[in-house]
């Protein structure tokens, strides 16, 4: 089975910025992959999506402008970079990987196959 880790994770200040990365044990190239989160209490959200090859994403209103998607399929990696940081962003935050046939879809919604361990982003003064 695929591997995922999250790294890159820790405490900010609000306003401030950090960038989440997944590495994966395996080729990426056929898995539309995605970020969650999930705050105490809280259900887990869908954050943002990205397709195989990375021609299209799609964001949560809650972090569109702030937070953007991307990968490098030549090494394995997702990244999630998080600007202008809110208290609320606080939760711990999770990769996923969907194996799909073909290119051009990703979804926030999707029942993801593979799981990182999750990574904790706290945001506070």
């Amino acid at each position: 089975q695929l591997q995922l880790v999250e790294s890159g994770g820790g405490l900010v200040q609000p306003g401030g910025s950090l960038r989440l990365s997944c590495v994966a044990s395996g080729s990426l190239d056929y898995y539309a992959m995605s970020w969650f989160r999930q705050a105490p209490g809280k259900e887990r959200e869908g954050i943002a999506c990205i397709t195989r090859s990375g021609g299209s994403t799609d964001y949560a209103d809650s972090v569109k402008g702030r937070f953007t998607i991307s990968r490098d399929n030549t090494k394995n990696t997702l990244y999630l970079q998080m600007n202008s940081l809110k208290v609320e962003d606080t939760a711990s935050y999770y990769c996923a990987a969907d194996r799909r046939l073909v290119q051009g879809m990703c979804s926030r919604t999707w029942t993801y196959d593979y799981w990182g361990q999750g990574i904790q982003v706290t945001v506070s003064s």
